[in-house]
């Protein structure tokens, strides 16, 4: 009998030990927030980014004037503060994540920060431009003083949020959310572009990517230590495929590749992503707590152009957005924009199909061109290491 007794009493703990570790398990995701589990996705509840023009959803254009029409004429049927026809890489990214399109963090009209929030802005650069916007069309906005709006942002929201409550906490995120957000970068390509345009050398264009390792890495390592743990990095793509870059330095237009590209553009380039790609892996053995995920955007674009009779677009160097020339791009007439000549006004239109063309204006891509790298690197197949987007909390210490 007292036999009987302790195995029932032994089963009796084993199935109570058996369901606490069940409910255990079960809360675990909610309580870790971005941590997938069993391998399985990760559940961000919000996007972060940082970056320039290839990722702005509304920076530039609240501080300086919106992005006028057609911009925006392919999904959101007027302008949306992005220099493209429809969505960029970063809506394509929120919409997979089923999050929220992201409000940019200098918009003050009809933002919802709730599920994160941009701080990129059109024309930034990873160091600051000696200069101004309207001498050199580079923005005042550098890296670091996004991730000083991103330190205002953290502490501000969350006062507000528990101070004031109400219709706040409607708009804004929740503080453990930072923690458990999903931290997006893509920019360094202003750098190279902007040192090329004061006439500086190759030589002298590639000893600027040591510091730009160093700035970049001072910035993530500041989002780290305000609790971010995930971070998504995309590469620079190929800056010798873009009309603006050719047109800026025709010298260094030639030698040409197959596909029309600069190749002196495109070398430097891809000096930047193997110094990036090697930062990252730097980071990830600093931080083996945090997930890392270099991301080749350079190769995606780059299969775009040299492939793009085979992928349904047209000449890969025409511009949809603009006016005259062998792009059908002018350095004097933007898209949408306007100038008198010889008495005539000239339009930078946009083109009839702009899913037909790679260029949106000889600086962007198309939406249908952005979805076409969305889409190469979402599975995974271009990053290191090699994990989806929906588990890019997983590479933790790999």
């Amino acid at each position: 009998m007292a036999t009987g007794t302790g195995t029932a009493a032994t089963g009796a703990a084993r199935t109570a030990a058996l369901l606490l570790l069940s409910l255990v398990l079960a809360l675990a995701p909610r309580a870790s927030g971005a941590a997938g589990a069993g391998g399985g996705d990760c559940h961000f509840p919000a996007i972060f980014n940082f970056g320039d023009s290839n990722s702005d959803t509304g920076g530039l254009s609240s501080l300086f004037g919106a992005a006028p029409p057609p911009n925006g004429r392919t999904f959101f049927g007027m302008p949306a503060g992005r220099y493209c026809d429809g969505r960029l890489v970063i809506d394509f990214i929120a919409e997979s994540l089923g999050i929220p399109y992201l409000s940019a963090y200098l918009n003050s009209i009809g933002s919802n920060f709730t599920q994160g929030a941009n701080f990129a802005t059109a024309g930034s650069s990873i160091r600051r431009q000696n200069t101004s916007l309207f001498l050199s069309g580079f923005s005042p906005i550098s890296l670091d003083v996004q991730s000083w709006e991103f330190e205002q942002f953290i502490n501000r929201s969350e006062y507000v949020y528990n101070s004031k409550g109400g219709i706040y906490r409607e708009l804004l995120p929740r503080a453990e959310y930072f923690s458990q957000a999903l931290y997006t970068f893509d920019i360094g390509q202003n750098d190279i572009t902007s040192s090329y345009f004061v006439n500086n050398s190759t030589a002298e264009v590639e000893a600027t990517i040591p510091d730009l390792m160093e700035r970049l890495t001072s910035v993530i390592q500041s989002v780290y230590t305000r609790g971010g743990r995930y971070f998504w990095i995309h590469n620079t793509g190929p800056l010798g495929c873009l009309p603006y870059s050719l047109l800026h330095r025709p010298d260094l237009a030639s030698p040409m590749d197959g596909a029309g590209c600069s190749v002196t553009y495109n070398k430097v380039a891809q000096l930047f992503n193997l110094r990036l790609k090697e930062t990252v892996a730097s980071l990830r053995k600093t931080h083996p707590d945090a997930a890392f995920t270099y991301v080749d955007v350079y190769t995606a674009k780059y299969k775009l152009i040299t492939e793009t009779k085979k992928l349904g677009f047209d000449d890969p160097l025409l511009t949809c957005c603009g006016h005259g020339g062998r792009y059908n791009f002018n350095l004097n007439i933007g898209c949408g924009g306007k100038k008198q000549v010889n008495g005539t006004w000239v339009v930078g239109n946009s083109c009839e199909d702009p899913s037909k063309r790679v260029s949106w204006d000889g600086v962007h891509f198309t939406e249908a061109a952005n979805k076409f790298v969305f889409d190469q690197i979402v599975a995974g197949a271009l990053s290191d290491p090699p994990v989806p987007l929906k588990r890019a909390c997983q590479s933790k210490g790999r």
